[in-house]
């Protein structure tokens, strides 16, 4: 599953606990502890079957048990490693490779910008196991025998079902990333592609949860415990995933409706060595909600921050001039006016402060952006 480069990807350090074994296609490639406990469980079940196929082998059995652990997690490695380059080949910048107790995770830290990207990306992966599965099947059929043969077997069968899995169309599995392809390019809406493909995720959650409970209905066996164990793990893994997917598009179809020049504040430019005090009355006098200073030629030179303003004493504040409680305009203080949305977000996350000064397209100044009103109106849905 997963999720030219001009630049190698950022890399964060490690999550706690994860071991580092190398890169691949420039992303670290990490496996977490809980890798530890499937490859354990996978020994546990896989060496007496190792021992019926091959007897005589004694302890070397949990060896060889251990080593189809190792032969099934990478070929999970090089299905996400698909994910990985095809994402590098595309222009995005990828994450690391984490190998996890219940596959495999490719972290692409950037929306698709197209739904032919997000096509490509997601069914590299699937189609990844399946060339691993036609190749078992050449080796198959070259006659190999014993434990040769079971391990090839093994092999191509868990690849198949890796594959098989993947295309379940719902997020977050790489089925349910071309399920949001396929809408997001049939409807020229990307946010839908994204709902569709999360609700097919929920179901599929439900009925990773009833498979269970059906087989054994359906055999008059009785389901074990390992398996109603792993199902509920991997429908709430699905579950999760998907649901994180619901959630994100939602929000992202609210952030057209944040609009920089709706929610600006009336500004007051003043002089950066007008007192404190005189500036709080004239802006009052005129209604303003925020403060600018400017040079003599009229350009903006500072934003007063509201935080450091009310810090200051009501005594101090004749004798302390505005420019004390002022940040200076750095880059990415300054937004046109006509930023909006997204690219709103991006730019107020690129340069992180509480006031924005907004500029009209002749340079001059429209208002101040607080960040506290773009929070207000987001969490209302409003303008």
């Amino acid at each position: 599953m997963s999720e030219p480069q001009h630049e190698a990807p950022r890399r964060d350090p490690r999550p706690p606990g994860t071991i580092r074994l190398g890169t691949i296609a420039g992303s670290d490639v990490l496996v977490t502890p809980s890798w530890f406990l499937i490859a354990a469980l996978i020994v546990v079940i896989m060496s007496p079957v190792v021992d019926s196929v091959q007897p005589g082998l004694g302890a070397l059995k949990y060896l060889a048990a251990f080593i189809f652990a190792v032969m099934l997690y990478g070929a999970v490695l090089i299905h996400e490693a698909a994910h990985a380059i095809v994402a590098h080949r595309l222009g995005y910048p990828v994450g690391p490779i984490t190998i996890h107790f219940l596959g495999g995770a490719t972290q692409v830290e950037e929306e698709a910008r197209r739904p032919r990207d997000e096509f490509l990306i997601a069914v590299v992966g699937p189609l990844t196991s399946l060339l691993i599965a036609a190749v078992g099947l050449l080796l198959w059929w070259a006659g190999p025998h014993g434990l040769l043969l079971f391990a090839i077997q093994f092999l191509t069968g868990a690849n198949v079902v890796v594959a098989a899995l993947n295309l379940v169309p719902g997020l977050p599995l790489d089925g349910g990333r071309v399920m949001k392809a396929a809408v997001w390019g049939a409807t020229k809406d990307m946010h839908r592609g994204t709902l569709v493909a999360g609700w097919l995720g929920r179901i599929t959650a439900a009925c990773v949860v009833a498979a269970p409970f059906v087989w054994e209905r359906a055999t008059h066996r009785t389901a074990s415990l390992y398996d109603i164990v792993m199902s509920f793990a991997i429908a709430m893994f699905i579950w999760s995933g998907a649901t994180a997917a619901i959630n994100s598009a939602r929000m992202r179809q609210r952030l057209p409706q944040l609009v920089a020049r709706n929610l600006a504040r009336r500004t007051l430019a003043v002089p950066e060595d007008l007192p404190i005090s005189e500036a709080v009355r004239r802006a009052q006098e005129v209604g303003a909600g925020s403060i600018v200073t400017v040079s003599a030629a009229g350009q903006p030179i500072g934003l007063v921050s509201e935080a450091a303003l009310r810090a200051v004493q009501q005594e101090r504040r004749p004798w302390l001039p505005i420019s004390s409680v002022t940040r200076t305009l750095s880059e990415g203080l300054a937004l046109p006016a006509t930023i909006h949305g997204e690219e709103m977000i991006k730019a107020i996350g690129r340069t992180p402060a509480t006031e924005y000064l907004l500029l009209d397209a002749d340079g001059s100044i429209y208002g101040v952006l607080a960040t506290a009103d773009v929070d207000a109106a987001f969490q209302s849905g409003g303008r």
